[in-house]
């Protein structure tokens, strides 16, 4: 997957009567091969996941349940993406400042990593983030 920045994956849905199923691969449905992947739950409706980015890594978000919106900014272009449904994810790549808000009471956000935790990888300062992100696009 070559990017121009975040994008909407469509995940495969199996549909049953018995219950939908849906999952994600490397390489066939995943633009890298996860390395880590966390969640976040029981998410005040009113709070905001305060936003960074990374140097290296990418990421895939994806609602498991409920609904949340992702600002994403990638070489000066700003945008959001509500996600609502398990079968669609957000690509995040390299030098992608994001934040989230807007959780549903139930949001269940998953998050696939190209990389282990690694503090040195992120940018947690936006002013940090611009300086950096403009200098690499005049």
């Amino acid at each position: 997957m070559v990017s121009d920045g975040p994008q909407l994956l469509e995940i495969p849905r199996i549909q049953d009567v018995r219950g939908n199923l849906s999952f994600l691969e490397y390489p066939s449905t995943l633009p890298f091969e996860p390395a880590r992947s966390y969640w976040i739950y029981d998410i005040p409706t009113a709070k905001i996941r305060h936003g960074h980015a990374y140097y290296t890594q990418q990421e895939v978000i994806v609602a498991l349940s409920g609904s949340f919106t992702v600002h994403t900014e990638h070489m000066g272009k700003i945008r959001s993406f509500r996600l609502s449904s398990p079968w669609t994810g957000l690509y995040i790549p390299p030098m992608t400042w994001r934040v989230i808000d807007e959780f549903s009471s139930n949001a269940l956000p998953l998050v696939l990593s190209s990389g282990l935790y690694s503090e040195a990888d992120y940018i947690r300062e936006y002013e940090l983030y611009k300086e950096i992100s403009d200098c690499g696009h005049e």
